[in-house]
């Protein structure tokens, strides 16, 4: 059997390791337009910042490195221009501008992604970069070095975009972060969310600008500054991050199946073509819990479905079953993002009837050194209780919450099912009930009615204007609010009737609840609890 593979960076190298060590009799070419293969796409940033010293340490395999460990053929600067499936070849350019055919029993198509170049004037600039390959890393640092550069410009509010942001501002350039969208990640994160996480990065010292868009690139020599809808903005380095498109134009005419210029693919990453696969960035999956097309252009969905495919391809296997559209991002030194699943408005578009809460958590045992909190936002179906997705920020370990959610989101869990789960602890790990099992006591009590709350998204739409705002924090710290203390509330609040609509305001949530439970034991009916507290909202009385 012959395999051609077009593409060796995640999913072309993964597959064709996978098919050798499942027939080590097989042919099996990788043709890639690059120089490096099998490079850590994910890691770029982390090189520019000096997290990761040398190029090197971005290279997982050398082209001989790799052939010698797997046994497949690697030929570099090779760049597909065309197939022909009726023939079952495949039209090849050389660097050198030579081109030839070259047949195969099944194609797998692994080409990638390449950045979006918006076409605004300026983007040929010395200074402007995009982050898609070590060379454009390498570029990047060497660039500010030997410039001095010190004022900054990311063009894209996404992973890739806030990642790079962070580390420049750790050579101790002046950051500047726009997006078109009106939230920074969107598509990731609900906006109060995004909004929280906006504020942290204001905070940290990088300036982020939503809502506005690129325009052109001004300078003579060399980037200067940027011209955007909200004026000019100045910038002696610059960064293209505004996001990736599917490098799949050379199947122009072949007949192949795509969407928006991605390869359609079954679970086994069958296309529309005999014997013809696609994997990686270039293929549209599957989101596994609405069923629906969904663009994942992701390393970890490049890998996973390219091995899928090659176990496919020998009858073994289950195919490969979708994507979560999971993620995880440094955005700061003490503050990392993560999510899977559903935003809860992706899940009320999705046709769910989905409830959430914002809640507050600690990491780890509070008293234990280094103790910080998660910012969770947890989404489920409110009759069947089914956990939709959840968004976790905070300065420690957020994937391990976002992994408790993909199993259980693929498992098709509830949130009732995760309440006796027995999750590791210790107070340097954990908290004796774990962090997410807390979250889905939260979001329990709020389905159930135990617990009667206002979002922050309803907060920021004006709910609760006509609300009396308690301060139930340890200390007063709410201006204009009338500050009660929880420990001394064993009867009626004077001046307060029963029926009175009452906020009740904490730190975090969590004395606004035990107030709640006091005052419902007293009579009171209509109060709410402020979920996040002022921690996460920004809370003003007038």
């Amino acid at each position: 059997m012959k395999y051609i593979i077009l593409g060796g960076v995640a999913a072309g190298t993964k597959a064709a390791a996978k098919l050798k060590r499942l027939d080590r009799q097989a042919e099996v070419k990788i043709f890639t337009k690059s120089t490096d293969i099998s490079y850590a796409g994910c890691g770029l940033p982390y090189y520019i910042g000096g997290d990761i010293p040398s190029k090197d340490g971005l290279i997982v395999n050398s082209p001989e490195k790799y052939s010698g460990l797997t046994g497949a053929q690697v030929q570099t600067g090779c760049e597909a221009i065309g197939i022909d499936s009726s023939k079952k070849q495949v039209s090849i350019r050389r660097t050198d501008g030579k081109t030839f055919e070259e047949s195969y029993d099944k194609l797998i198509i692994a080409t990638g992604a390449v950045p979006f170049i918006p076409p605004v004037e300026g983007v040929e600039l010395p200074g402007v970069f995009c982050v898609r390959t070590p060379d454009d890393a390498v570029a990047i640092r060497d660039y500010a070095e030997k410039n001095s550069c010190r004022k900054a410009a990311v063009c894209g509010a996404g992973f890739i975009g806030l990642e790079t942001a962070e580390n420049l501002a750790a050579l101790g350039m002046e950051v500047t972060v726009i997006d078109a969208a009106p939230q920074i990640m969107p598509n990731a994160f609900d906006a109060e969310m995004a909004g929280y996480a906006k504020r942290k990065l204001k905070t940290g010292g990088i300036r982020v600008l939503t809502s506005v868009s690129l325009k052109g690139i001004n300078g003579t020599e060399h980037a200067e500054s940027i011209s955007t809808d909200n004026g000019a903005l100045p910038a002696d380095l610059v960064i293209l991050a505004i996001g990736v498109r599917p490098a799949t134009s050379f199947l122009s005419g072949s007949g192949i199946e795509m969407i928006k210029g991605t390869i359609l693919v079954d679970e086994d990453m069958k296309t529309s073509l005999p014997d013809v696969y696609a994997a990686g960035d270039c293929a549209m999956v599957k989101n596994s819990l609405t069923g629906q097309p969904q663009w994942s252009a992701m390393g970890s969905t490049a890998n996973l479905a390219a091995r899928a495919m090659a176990k496919s391809l020998y009858g073994a296997g289950n195919g490969y079953g979708g994507c979560l559209g999971t993620g995880v991002v440094r955005l700061l030194p003490t503050l990392n993002g993560g999510r899977t699943g559903l935003t809860e408005e992706q899940a009320k578009a999705a046709g769910y009837d989905a409830v959430s809460a914002v809640c507050i958590l600690d990491d780890k045992a509070h008293y234990y050194p280094g103790s910080s909190s998660f910012i969770v936002k947890l989404t489920a179906e409110r009759e069947s209780r089914r956990i939709l997705g959840v968004q976790v920020l905070g300065a420690g370990a957020v994937d391990k919450m976002v992994d408790i959610a993909v199993t259980g989101i693929s498992q098709g869990m509830k949130l009732d099912d995760f309440d006796t789960l027995d999750f590791a602890y210790a107070p340097p790990f954990s908290t004796a009930i774990h962090p997410f099992v807390t979250a889905c006591y939260i979001l329990e009590n709020k389905l159930d009615g135990i617990l009667e709350s206002i979002s922050p998204s309803e907060y920021d739409a004006g709910a609760a204007k006509d609300y009396t705002v308690l301060d139930v924090q340890p200390a007063p710290g709410i201006p204009n609010a009338r500050w009660v203390n929880l420990s001394q509330v064993t009867e009626t609040i004077e001046g307060l009737e029963k029926d009175a609509k009452l906020l009740l305001v904490c730190t975090k949530g969590k004395r606004g609840y035990f107030l709640q439970n006091r005052l419902k034991a007293l009579g009171y009916t209509n109060t709410k609890v402020l979920e996040g507290g002022v921690m996460f909202n920004e809370v003003k009385v007038p």
